[in-house]
């Protein structure tokens, strides 16, 4: 084949790449988008439950008084995942999402945190006890990471402890 032909595909090649990636990633801002709007109009609910025209059970609800509940939940997402049902297990985390929600509107009412802080707070602990992804980029075996874990989350206690 000849020199220009053979740039010609690359071109075409690279074009094609250009537009699959584009469209992969409009894709992915459209789902992040809905998830993200559709996260906001539930606490946007749960606002609203607790506000002062909401509803009286959740209103005077603490998360002392939410505990039980979160127990039973947990509960029906395990026997969700035992019985591979999978409509189920997707209400019964959507009660759970609820009730964790709730403790986060809680504490912000409170002034001791926000859901803000919870999204922040997990995330930060993912990234740092996964530095095999997100810094070393080392495979290690389950064994290896286990330990990696470990020694992470003690470090992390003997940090607080000293705080």
């Amino acid at each position: 084949m000849s020199t220009l032909f053979n740039a010609f595909l690359t071109r075409k090649k690279l074009l094609f790449n250009q537009t699959l990636i584009t469209d992969n990633l409009i894709l992915l801002t459209s789902v992040m988008a809905q998830t993200h709007s559709g996260f906001n109009e539930l606490i946007q609910t749960i606002q609203q439950l607790r506000g002062d025209k909401g509803c009286p059970w959740d209103r005077k609800q603490t998360t002392q008084s939410l505990k039980k509940y979160l127990l039973e939940e947990f509960e029906e997402i395990i026997e969700a995942i035992d019985n591979n049902d999978s409509e189920n297990l997707c209400e019964e985390l959507g009660d759970f999402l609820y009730l964790i929600l709730m403790i986060g509107e809680i504490s912000r009412y409170e002034g001791k945190f926000t859901i803000d802080r919870i999204i922040a707070s997990i995330n930060e602990k993912l990234v740092r006890r996964h530095p095999h992804v997100f810094s070393t980029r080392k495979e290690l075996d389950e064994t290896e990471l286990r330990r990696q874990w470990a020694n992470i989350k003690e470090s992390e206690k003997s940090r607080m402890n000293k705080s």
